[in-house]
């Protein structure tokens, strides 16, 4: 049985997919299988793997239709899903970014942590991920951008106040990051989730095109009774948004995010004057992509 599945979406990324690859396949310890889900590409990323990973299993989308369908692909490949949960189906999916390096013993280890049996109740694990500059990518261990603590986000409390137990909440920045702890949710950047677990709670929700499918994902995971960790006893490097950089969908796509997650999970127990206040805060700070989605919440995150 293979102990990990791995997927990595790629766009545009070929060096830093190349450098990711290199040290995934460098892991020791552990049986893997990769997934890089090419999303149309015009860098020769698809070629670059052909040529130097021929044990990737590659699959190039002819369209860009999103991070969270891309995940998906990978993951069914691997044979993931709602509902699958055989000896055929890798014991553990990885969501991997492709400006991620992992150490040789990253991968082993942190399958190891999910294997302890005083973590047999654990369904999705992260590490400490390290940026470029040495610094901790706060991301790496959230809580849930409940009403109250999307304020204080958009207000700048919690940057004016990052020790704050109470203003410092969305990326848990009171705490010490190499302090082993539950939490909301973790980045997928770096997301391992139990297999028994997506058979569970199913993929990633397609209508998060880019930002937010972690969190939404996180969600349903804790709304099924398993907990999330935060593991910083495996340390991986993240260079940070290298695709989304170059995307101005992207750039929009996170507070469309922002709004389709406190649509779905938390507007039909908000009153409604924090729900103005909600609202208010999303035009401000998300603009015309905000007013969009607001006027037409039928369409997908990204119309």
């Amino acid at each position: 049985m293979t102990d990990l599945g791995i997927v990595i979406v790629n766009w545009n990324t070929k060096t830093l997919l190349r450098n990711a690859l290199r040290t995934v396949f460098a892991s020791e310890g552990l049986t893997f299988k990769v997934v890089v889900v090419d999303n149309a590409s015009d860098d020769d990323s698809a070629v670059m793997v052909q040529e130097n990973f021929p044990e990737v299993i590659l699959v190039e989308n002819t369209h860009n239709d999103g991070f969270s369908r891309a995940n998906n692909i990978g993951l069914q490949q691997l044979g993931f899903g709602r509902g699958r949960n055989g000896a055929d189906v890798p014991r553990y999916a990885l969501l991997l970014n492709s400006d991620t390096e992992v150490p040789p013993d990253a991968l082993a280890n942190m399958v190891a942590y999910m294997d302890r049996p005083d973590r047999q109740d654990v369904g999705c694990a992260g590490c400490k991920l390290i940026m470029g500059n040495g610094e901790l990518d706060v991301a790496c261990r959230r809580s849930f951008p409940t009403p109250e603590v999307s304020f204080y986000r958009m207000a700048g409390l919690s940057r004016l106040f990052p020790k704050s137990p109470r203003f410092g909440r969305y990326n848990m920045t009171f705490l010490d990051p190499d302090i082993e702890t539950e939490v909301d949710s973790v980045v997928g950047a770096f997301m391992m989730v139990r297999r028994e677990v997506i058979a569970e709670v199913g993929l990633l929700d397609e209508d998060y095109w880019m930002y937010g499918e972690d969190i939404d994902w996180a969600f349903r995971i804790k709304q099924a009774g398993w907990k999330i960790m935060y593991n910083p006893a495996v340390m991986v490097l993240h260079l940070k948004r290298a695709s989304s950089k170059q995307s101005k969908k992207a750039r929009k796509a996170f507070y469309q995010a922002m709004l389709k997650f406190y649509r779905d999970h938390y507007r039909a127990t908000t009153p409604w004057w924090l729900h103005t206040m909600v609202i208010l805060g999303l035009l401000v700070k998300g603009g015309p992509a905000i007013w969009e989605m607001w006027r037409h919440p039928e369409r997908s995150t990204v119309a």
